[in-house]
């Protein structure tokens, strides 16, 4: 029979291994904008993979306000669905985030106001204010009827990740409310 001593150093073992486990079977999605590639992803583990994602018209980066056509890099979430969608199928992501309104802020780009209704909105947990300077709208869209060739040769989104309609729609089976996104 185990001592306590055994007991308690295996029981401190265990639960320091709970968050790597948790990471283990967290789905969330990886955006890679310099392969321009999306990876559904379990933990450290690739579930699904698409090829040759569009961007936004001016590549992404730091996402200075509403109509650069740039897609934000980041940490977002989603945090609705558009199943109708002119483009198929739309996740909407939380953009703007904390940091995102947190430079702006800092930069003079919006006021208090605004910042405020941006990161309550975040605390609460629901999707940010759409319509403040820094955009909105951002997220994870098909083709609709738009033409695959100019999807395959050009990032031509407002600022947006697109798929082929297919695969939106295989990527809309993985995520739900709240699913972590990673744009890199």
């Amino acid at each position: 029979m185990p001592n306590k001593t055994t007991c308690l150093a295996l029981a401190c073992l265990l639960f320091s291994l709970l968050p790597f486990a948790r990471a283990q079977a967290e789905t969330w999605v990886l955006i890679d904008t310099r392969t321009q590639t999306l990876s559904v992803m379990d933990g450290i583990r690739v579930l699904e993979h698409f090829d040759r994602i569009a961007l936004g018209a001016a590549g992404a980066g730091l996402k200075r306000g509403r109509g650069d056509g740039k897609t934000p890099l980041g940490t977002f979430h989603v945090s609705w669905f558009n199943p109708s969608s002119r483009f198929n199928y739309f996740i909407g992501l939380d953009y703007p985030n904390r940091a995102y309104a947190d430079r702006a802020l800092e930069e003079g780009r919006i006021d208090r106001g605004t910042h405020l209704r941006i990161v309550s909105a975040i605390d609460l947990r629901i999707t940010p204010p759409q319509d403040t300077p820094l955009g909105g709208q951002i997220g994870i869209h098909g083709l609709g009827a738009g033409d695959r060739r100019v999807h395959e040769t050009l990032n031509w989104t407002n600022g947006c990740i697109a798929l082929d309609n297919g695969e939106i729609q295989r990527l809309a089976r993985w995520v739900r409310r709240g699913t972590r996104v990673e744009i890199l």
